[in-house]
């Protein structure tokens, strides 16, 4: 059955079966130091303005409202490690033998997080340091703009586990003309450099929740990482897209976060698929 639950999840986790989840996914909160606002903006055709748009036409960005509080949260830890092991720990232990988890992170804390998570699973059951790519959002002056999240991937076991590569989506080659047209007209396999949007600001996709993942990432990991009828966990489930991405594929969820307006959110996206 797919269950929404609000809660600590630590707690949470350590009611678990062991060895009961046979996918994880998680987006845990960066360690950014910042706190997470949701902006309303629209963007207003004009040769001028600050963002360049297809066929290269300009266009000027216009704040409506900032979500101050709701959806906002902070986004700081004294102890990032510490708040994060042992619900690590908790989640190896709930692994299938042929499960996986995907950890989400960004490029301040990722080494950090990988040589935890290399002591939790062992390094021989790293499989890839998959690059979330996009180009959206402000544009650093005085450093390279960070355009890319990294999603560690581990396995239970290091040479036991699902990989349905055939099940992905596929990708466009950058240059169809070098591979002729039958492979240019079906496409290739993605590698471990996911070029993908963000989240549309104005799209039908969003839910309004600061953080919010798309759902084309979560997708691609869960029809390649598990099969149908299994069950996928997500304990920073946030705006809920693990679960769309699941049950979108015959897959049960559990999503867990402690963050009541999170759940309002998964339970008014998720209704169709919650039993009541």
């Amino acid at each position: 059955m797919n269950r929404i639950v609000l809660g600590d999840n630590l707690g949470v986790l350590q009611q678990m079966e062991t060895g009961s989840i046979e996918l994880i996914y998680v987006d845990p909160p960066f360690n950014t130091g910042k706190r997470q606002n949701r902006m309303q903006m629209k963007t207003v055709r004009d040769e001028a303005g600050d963002r360049v748009g297809f066929g290269g036409r300009r266009y000027r960005t216009e704040v409506l409202a900032q979500q101050v509080g709701g959806n906002g949260y902070g986004d700081r830890f004294d102890d990032f490690l510490g708040f994060l092991r042992p619900r690590l720990v908790e989640a190896h232990r709930v692994l299938s033998a042929t499960g996986s988890l995907f950890f989400h992170i960004d490029y301040r804390e990722v080494h950090y997080c990988k040589v935890m998570l290399d002591e939790i699973f062992g390094r021989e059951c790293f499989q890839n340091e998959i690059i979330w790519a996009y180009d959206y959002g402000a544009r650093a002056t005085k450093r390279w703009p960070a355009k890319h999240d990294n999603i560690l991937w581990y396995t239970k076991d290091p040479a036991r586990y699902t990989f349905h590569l055939n099940e992905s989506d596929r990708i466009p080659y950058m240059a169809p003309g070098l591979v002729g047209a039958e492979k240019a007209a079906r496409g290739k396999t993605p590698t471990d450099v996911w070029w993908h949007t963000i989240v549309s600001p104005t799209g039908k996709e969003k839910t309004g929740y600061a953080t919010q993942k798309p759902l084309g990432i979560l997708e691609r990991i869960v029809r390649v990482h598990s099969n149908a009828g299994e069950t996928v966990l997500d304990f920073f489930a946030g705006s809920g897209t693990t679960g769309e991405a699941a049950a979108k594929h015959g897959r049960r969820f559990l999503l867990v976060d402690e963050s009541a307006n999170a759940v309002k959110v998964m339970k008014k996206r998720l209704a169709r698929y919650v039993e009541a």
